[in-house]
């Protein structure tokens, strides 16, 4: 397989992350300025938009920013191995959930979390992946982890 760039990444996590949601009877839009949020999520039944901020690996990547804590109700959505979409994986956590995670982990008390208000990881640790378990979305899991009931 050729080498896949950043922008590459970037759409094939998109095609994923879209195909999981709408699979799960949640349509999208595209917001047509980047303002921080790359996808409205929402059902037809609800007038409730949820805003997605996506984060596409091509390995294992776990990474938060304090801007993304201004957005009310954003879901910050990563997708790993998305250069084997067979292997996939999908996580939703809010900020504050995100947030709980870097905190458990130490990553908001090291020097870059005080400086840039951010912090990246391109190799979780076990304990990481243990913290995120809980996050990870399957199929049929979108509506509740949007906030929605069924």
């Amino acid at each position: 397989m050729a080498k896949i760039d950043s922008q590459q990444t970037e759409l094939i996590g998109a095609a994923i992350l879209t195909a999981s949601l709408v699979a799960d009877g949640i349509e999208i839009a595209k917001p047509a300025r980047d303002d921080g949020v790359d996808l409205l999520a929402y059902d037809l039944n609800t007038t409730a938009l949820v805003p997605i901020q996506l984060k596409a690996s091509t390995r294992t990547a776990f990474t938060l920013d304090t801007k993304y804590a201004a957005t009310p109700d954003l879901r910050l959505v990563y997708v790993w191995n998305v250069s084997d979409p067979g292997a996939a994986q999908i996580y939703c956590l809010t900020y504050v959930e995100a947030f709980s995670v870097a905190a458990e982990m130490g990553w908001t008390s090291t020097p870059t979390w005080s400086a840039r208000g951010r912090y990246a990881t391109t190799r979780p640790s076990a304990k990481t992946h243990e913290l995120l378990a809980p996050y990870r979305v399957a199929a049929g899991e979108w509506p509740a982890r949007l906030g929605r009931s069924g």
